[in-house]
């Protein structure tokens, strides 16, 4: 009886060992496609995605150069311009009313009630 389950056992063990093989072999030519995909398909993409990637970077830079840095630029200018005229034409406000305001009614100052 031992030796008859101890048979029955190497044969499972057998069978067993067998279907781990061919799920192993499976496995690996699974893993070798896998790599022949990356390798195949994967990689003519990226090397288009690299490629576009510096057409958009060289685009950048040249709007960059050609577009927003002279915009900024005369911006600028015309900021201190409009500051240059506010600054003069509030230097001549003062000059024309040293209290800085019309006088109150009672006397003390524009900016006291």
């Amino acid at each position: 009886m031992p030796a008859t389950i101890r048979d029955i056992a190497i044969i499972v063990l057998a069978l067993e060992s067998i279907i781990i093989g061919a799920f192993l072999v499976i496995l690996t030519i699974q893993v070798w496609q896998l790599v022949r995909l990356l390798r195949d398909e994967i990689k003519p993409i990226l090397e288009s995605t690299q490629e576009t990637v510096g057409t958009v970077r060289g685009t950048a830079t040249f709007l960059g150069n050609h577009l927003v840095n002279p915009v900024v630029r005369v911006a600028g200018y015309a900021s201190g311009v409009r500051e240059a005229i506010r600054t003069l034409a509030g230097f001549r406000r003062s000059r024309a009313e040293p209290s800085g305001g019309p006088p109150s009614p009672n006397g003390r100052g524009a900016s006291e009630p």
